[in-house]
């Protein structure tokens, strides 16, 4: 998008669906944060814990739920989800290169490779065998894509990224750089204390509308597929062991880890740091909370937890020399209780 250019309030209150309060003619020109921003920009509230900066900003216009626009004297555009319209304004602002269709005269592209002429491959990227590429989708500079790939209409495979072969990849998905897409499951047989790979036959299917973030790794198969379901959102540094199943719409924090043959359900939120164990199930519509580590099928939806919030460090070390002594507190407790029990037993106590 062109930087000079601009928006009226009026033309960005149409795109948003929000009510105007105040100049529909002044010019946007780009977004920032309330403390940031200056007349040229359109700011938002979505957390209170912004909102004293509310009454300084000289944001030319704040995209404010109703409750926060009250008593505020500068351009409004007031709707129920400011955050949501932030989102969709950013990419009026979305100053991203978009290489021109083609391919780099430096990329490695195989004869038998079949490319939209739509479509760009950047520079020294590697296009292997029978790996189709359809309208509108970028491969940027040194990415490499395997033999019998496929990648869909409008698809962006960030610089670096690898994509392994037989992948498939639908439309409008987002590999950011670093992200390894079909490397080998952790699969290996003991043989007499050696261990002996198994050869990881399976693909990675990813559906329409995924973003996946840099250095995340996504196994193939070992057998059958790994798959994402469309609109699934993973951030950097995220590991997808092999034959895990991944429901639509689901998010997924930095640096979690989810052990093989997982099936993960519809809209769920995995924050930082969850780990989960192999072979289980996640239900639709289950959140789970920072660090937590998920060592059984959970089959409700609903908020889990298991690990602890921090605490200042003196008290911490009381916490943990009370975990310590749990055990023996709950066998003298159920020693007290036989005894407390007998003693009922023999008319001795009430």
């Amino acid at each position: 998008m062109n930087a000079a250019l601009s928006w009226t309030l009026a033309e960005i209150a149409a795109r948003v669906g929000a009510e105007l309060r105040g100049d529909a003619a002044h010019r946007i020109s780009g977004l920032q944060t309330l403390s940031g921003a200056g007349p040229e920009h359109i700011s938002f509230l979505a957390n209170p814990l912004y909102r004293p900066e509310l009454s300084a900003t000289h944001a030319g216009a704040v995209l404010l739920r109703p409750d926060d626009a009250e008593g505020f004297s500068g351009n409004a555009l007031v709707l129920a989800n400011p955050y949501l319209a932030y989102a969709q304004l950013a990419a009026l602002f979305d100053r991203t290169p978009r290489p021109a269709a083609g391919i780099h005269a430096s990329a490695v592209v195989s004869e038998s490779a079949r490319i939209d002429a739509s479509a760009a491959i950047g520079p020294r990227a590697v296009i292997g065998d029978d790996v189709e590429i359809a309208a509108g989708a970028v491969v940027e500079a040194g990415a490499v894509v395997q033999a019998r790939t496929r990648i869909g209409r409008d698809s962006r495979i960030r610089a670096n990224a690898v994509i392994y072969h037989d992948c498939v990849l639908g439309d409008r998905v987002n590999i950011h750089s670093g992200a390894i897409i079909g490397g080998d499951g952790f699969g290996f047989a003991n043989d007499k204390g050696r261990w002996r790979k198994i050869a990881q036959i399976g693909r990675v299917v990813i559906h329409d509308d995924v973003d996946i973030g840099a250095n995340t790794t996504v196994d193939r198969g070992a057998i059958g597929d790994t798959e994402i379901h469309e609109g699934v959102i993973i951030d950097n540094q995220v590991q997808v062991a092999h034959n895990v199943v991944i429901g639509a719409h689901t998010a997924i924090a930095a640096c979690c880890g989810i052990s093989g043959s997982t099936r993960i359900g519809r809209y769920c939120v995995l924050a930082g740091g969850v780990g989960l164990v192999g072979h289980i199930e996640i239900a639709d519509k289950v959140q789970i909370t920072g660090m937590t580590m998920v060592t059984k099928s959970i089959t409700a939806p609903g908020s889990y937890s298991s690990g602890t919030a921090f605490e200042s460090s003196d008290r911490w070390k009381k916490t943990a020399v009370r975990i310590k002594q749990l055990d023996e507190m709950a066998r003298r407790l159920r020693d007290l209780e036989r005894e407390i029990a007998s003693l009922r037993s023999a008319g001795l106590a009430d």
